[in-house]
């Protein structure tokens, strides 16, 4: 956490004078009781004179000396309604500056605990962005939105309670131990005993609060996941009257995640009874200790002659104000246990390898002339099953390029392997002679356009959603580019045109409309090489027939990969290529391959049928 505290040192510098401020201006408002016990109530009867400032005397007795003597002067001269209505007003003084200076202790915590919340939340998505598409098969989506709220929010209270603890909370206890050590050194003997035992105790306490603190998160990120699954299969819960199977699922996590959190709440309870117990032995003791040298009039160390009464008391007073910053630092320790458990999840993603990554000098490459070479590559996600075996194609610039197989056969995953979205396991593609792996991540997508199966959209304007990802798009552009896509009637019927909203993940739009939106996209950016993922296995013969018009627009001037579940589609494919259990085990034209008889001949057979 230090790194990202390093902006605001002037804040915690800031802080730290202002605490200081805090504990000197306390200590001077509590002075002002000794005066007014010993001189107005007659609590000391002793008469004070002036010692001067270069006699022998110790420091310490010349100041209280002297303060007594010139308040009991100013009494004897003014009177004592009036030095007791001055005292008063200065201990308001004093008061005012020290609640002003807590104030702005505090105030000035602020924009450091936002700051750095601000700061890890634009680092964790950021991190999520840089990540390759591989880290989210293997985590939830709803784990991930509960690290980056829930769990930035308890960092963010651990944030305020680890300041607290190592800035404000020591101070106080500092200045105000080494006050009382002056007043009383033998008193702070008494005191300073008890505080390893004080520690000890709130640490035995606090010692599982970050194992369960963890428990608790990780069910809290069950719970998000759980809420997403059910947003995005609600048609289907529905569908299947499965509400009440649903319900149950969510009562039984959010169960749990209670049970777990009570019990994080309830130890975390103990920090504030337990530490003011304490406070209150260590205080009685001290008063037992002192009550017996006053009337003794002996100090037990020594024999010397012990501080009096309302001295007694004051001390006591100081003491006591102790007592608070040092709850304050129990309660702190288990916010930080929290924080820690949260930090450990959220550093999971920032901590996370990205195996994409840019070449320390990567190769130039701006355009698109030769072809895309893939020779003897082979891929497996996890080092176990092989998904592509020494796969070998070569896609010539301007061709069109149709992958087919069965489900499973490595389709998606052959084509996913040429923007970079995965690195193969074995083998190496190149672009015009240039391995994938030697040119910067960036300038390699910039040359490719992909049209998936399932639009994926924003929740913002139609415009917004075509123009995404293209700098500098004009409306005209938007609007040429809906128009190849044969989009543009069906927004000019929406009530705002190009400017109305979709919803999430552009619901309310149809399928074909959603479609054709993100073919506008890819032709807005116009790529030399264009990736297409099933794009109208999803769509009614209407919607199928416009969005297959406005690929066909799209595709006549670019190089096309496309991976096709209706073979309809790609009939007139200047290459198709057929794989099987992660290899080719056919290519050529149509007409070629139905004349072979073997594998694309009974795909499609079976789509004849």
């Amino acid at each position: 956490m230090r790194q990202y505290a390093v902006p605001y040192k002037g804040y915690l510098a800031g802080s730290v004078v202002l605490n200081i401020l805090s504990a000197v201006f306390n200590i001077f408002s509590f002075a002002i009781l000794v005066p007014l016990l010993n001189i107005l109530f007659k609590v000391d009867n002793t008469v004070y004179s002036f010692i001067p400032w270069d006699s022998a005397v110790s420091f310490k007795d010349k100041v209280i000396n002297n303060f007594y003597f010139y308040v009991s002067d100013f009494a004897g001269t003014h009177g004592a309604t009036t030095t007791l209505f001055l005292l008063a007003g200065v201990m308001i003084l004093f008061t005012a500056l020290k609640t002003s200076c807590y104030f702005g202790s505090n105030a000035v915590m602020i924009p450091i605990s936002t700051g750095i919340v601000k700061e890890l939340r634009c680092r964790i998505y950021n991190k999520i962005l840089s990540l390759p598409i591989g880290f989210f098969t293997e985590e939830r989506k709803g784990d991930i939105i509960a690290r980056i709220t829930g769990d930035v929010s308890e960092v963010e209270n651990s944030i305020v309670a680890s300041l607290s603890m190592l800035i404000k909370d020591p101070i106080l206890i500092l200045i105000y131990f080494g006050f009382l050590t002056w007043m009383s050194p033998e008193m702070m003997v008494f005191t300073i005993v008890f505080a390893p035992a004080f520690v000890w105790i709130m640490g035995v306490i606090g010692k599982q609060l970050r194992r369960s603190s963890l428990e608790a998160q990780a069910l809290w990120s069950d719970t998000m996941s759980q809420v997403d699954e059910t947003l995005g299969g609600l048609r289907v819960v529905k569908a299947f009257n499965a509400e009440k199977k649903m319900s149950r699922r969510f009562l039984d996590i959010t169960d749990r995640m209670r049970r777990k959190v009570a019990r994080v709440s309830t130890r975390q309870a103990t920090a504030h009874p337990v530490s003011e117990f304490l406070g209150t032995v260590m205080l009685m003791i001290v008063l037992c200790v002192g009550g017996v040298m006053i009337i003794s009039g002996k100090s037990l160390i020594g024999g010397s002659k012990f501080m009096d009464a309302s001295t007694f008391i004051y001390f006591l007073v100081i003491l006591y104000s102790v007592i608070e910053p040092i709850k304050e630092l129990s309660r702190a320790t288990y916010s930080v246990r929290k924080g820690l458990a949260s930090m450990e999840r959220i550093n999971k993603i920032l901590e996370a390898e990205n195996p994409i990554k840019d070449p320390e000098q990567p190769k130039e490459v701006n355009a698109f002339t030769d072809a895309i070479r893939l020779e003897n590559v082979s891929f497996t996600y996890d080092g176990s099953k092989q998904i592509l075996n020494k796969v070998n194609l070569e896609i010539p610039r301007g061709r069109m390029i149709a992958i087919v197989g069965e489900s499973g056969a490595g389709k998606t995953t052959l084509v996913d392997l040429i923007p970079r979205f995965w690195d193969v396991t074995a083998g190496s593609i190149t672009v015009d002679g240039k391995d994938i792996r030697e040119v910067a991540v960036k300038d390699l997508r910039a040359l490719m356009g992909i049209v998936n199966q399932e639009p994926i959209l924003f929740n913002d304007t139609i415009y917004n959603n075509i123009a995404f990802g293209v700098e500098g798009a004009t409306e005209a552009d938007v609007i040429a580019a809906a128009k190849i896509a044969n989009a543009h009637d069906f927004i000019l019927e929406k009530e705002q045109g190009y400017q109305t909203p979709i919803g999430d993940r552009g619901s309310k739009l149809s399928g074909g409309q959603r479609q054709r939106l993100s073919i506008a996209r890819a032709i807005l950016k116009n790529p030399p090489i264009l990736i297409l993922d099933e794009a109208t296995a999803s769509l009614d013969t209407e919607s199928e027939r416009l969005v297959q018009d406005a690929l066909d627009r799209l595709m006549s001037t670019r190089t096309t990969i496309a991976i096709a579940h209706r073979l309809s589609t790609i009939r007139h494919a200047d290459e198709i290529v057929v794989m099987h259990e992660g290899r080719i085990v056919e290519r050529g034209k149509h007409e070629e391959l139905i004349a072979l008889g073997g594998y694309y001949k009974k795909l499609n057979d079976m789509q004849a049928l």
